[in-house]
């Protein structure tokens, strides 16, 4: 097997539902971000990219169902480029780097740009086609942005609850208190201006549409502020819109090669792909579907919670995140997400786990190296993880 490293990592800054990037089509979004990486490369020929891996946890609107080809046209690489989408809802970004990994990994290809990309403000309305020619009665539409949708009658009705449901049943399954999900919220605003503040972003970032800086970061919010908001997906729960991830636009993309194929792009590696593993749990417990994922990948990379410098976990919910903490005893959380996570930066579904191994990769290689891990869960209840060692 050809060891794989991440050579880059651009992301589009991330943008509040409705917000700054709401004009700009999916396919836009991550043609912008594989423009960046094939314009970053100081020897990248176009050309030389053997394919594009993108994901995306919606198709049905403007990703026109591949969005990894539009976005590889629309960025002017050459037509003989191809391009494959995957989807693996909110892992979907992470699991696009990972096929493209394995494509590296068994010689198939040297060069691959992975990411992934998602409009949340522009998801369509769909509607189950009729039956029958202009049938009567009321028709249901559903909102594509987020959750359920045409649930099968056969599926138990335990798992498909609404994804804040499965964050409060989390919070009671853990003894998660109100307090320490805000808690957790606000360390991560706190330490998403922090970062910003300290420029930690600047290598990863391509402004896009006069947005330059995540639109969802909260640099001002106190506990005091958190804890004024109303839960909202039970009367006395302890889940609200100040401890979750909000509803965001943007993209995410990373230059993922051999030996070969970093000498052919220029570029010096920022990390190796140590490890990668994927685990599915029931769907209701959605949140710690990352657990068994990451202990697999730590033991496939041949390393230990204490060996890991930095952690990136996605922070669908603090009742999730929390949970999923709770599970590693031996991680210190500290080093989870230094700058932030997604409950302040934004979570636009197939972006974030792009979005995260580039954060990792960059943090790794701003501190020398060591070992990263990067975590994700999946609503219908899947995990991914990624092991990274810095170069």
């Amino acid at each position: 097997m050809n060891d794989v490293f991440i050579l880059d990592a651009v992301r589009t800054p991330i943008g509040r539902y409705g917000g700054a990037l709401a004009d700009v089509r999916p396919d836009d979004l991550a043609a912008e971000v594989v423009r960046g990486i094939a314009e970053r490369g100081p020897g990248l020929d176009p050309a030389a990219v053997d394919d594009v891996f993108f994901g995306a946890a919606n198709g049905a609107g403007e990703d026109n169902r591949n969005v990894a080809r539009m976005a590889a046209l629309l960025a002017g690489l050459p037509p003989t480029v191809p391009g494959t989408t995957v989807n693996r809802l909110c892992g979907s970004g992470l699991e696009a780097v990972i096929g493209a990994s394995r494509a590296v990994a068994v010689g198939d290809a040297e060069l691959v740009i992975a990411g992934g990309s998602e409009s949340m403000s522009r998801a369509p309305w769909v509607m189950p086609k009729p039956e029958k020619g202009f049938a009567r009665g009321p028709r249901t539409m559903y909102d594509t942005a987020l959750g359920w949708r045409m649930v099968n009658p056969r599926m138990p009705a335990e798992w498909t609850v609404a994804l804040g449901e499965g964050a409060e049943i989390l919070a009671g399954r853990y003894g998660l208190s109100r307090a320490a999900q805000d808690e957790f919220a606000l360390r991560s605003h706190q330490r998403a201006a922090a970062a910003w503040e300290a420029d930690r972003f600047a290598d990863e970032i391509r402004p896009l549409d006069g947005l330059d800086r995540d639109e969802s970061v909260r640099a001002d919010t106190t506990l005091a502020a958190l804890a004024r908001l109303k839960p909202v997906f039970r009367k006395d729960g302890t889940v609200t819109a100040g401890n979750s991830s909000p509803l965001n636009d943007g993209a995410a993309a990373l230059l993922v090669g051999d030996e070969r194929g970093a000498a052919k792009a220029g570029q010096a590696p920022l990390a190796r792909v140590a490890a990668r593993a994927a685990t599915g749990v029931e769907p209701h417990l959605f949140g710690v579907g990352p657990v068994e994922a990451a202990r697999i990948a730590l033991k496939r990379a041949g390393i230990g919670w204490g060996d890991l410098a930095v952690v990136e976990l996605n922070e669908a919910f603090a009742a999730q995140s929390l949970a999923c903490l709770a599970e590693w005893p031996d991680l210190d959380p500290e080093i989870v997400n230094p700058n932030g996570g997604a409950i302040a930066l934004g979570h636009p579904l197939g972006c974030s786990g792009a979005r995260i191994l580039g954060s990792l990769a960059w943090e790794l290689h701003r501190r020398g190296g060591g070992y990263g891990l990067a975590a994700i869960c999946i609503g219908v209840g899947q995990g991914l993880a990624v092991v990274l060692e810095g170069a």
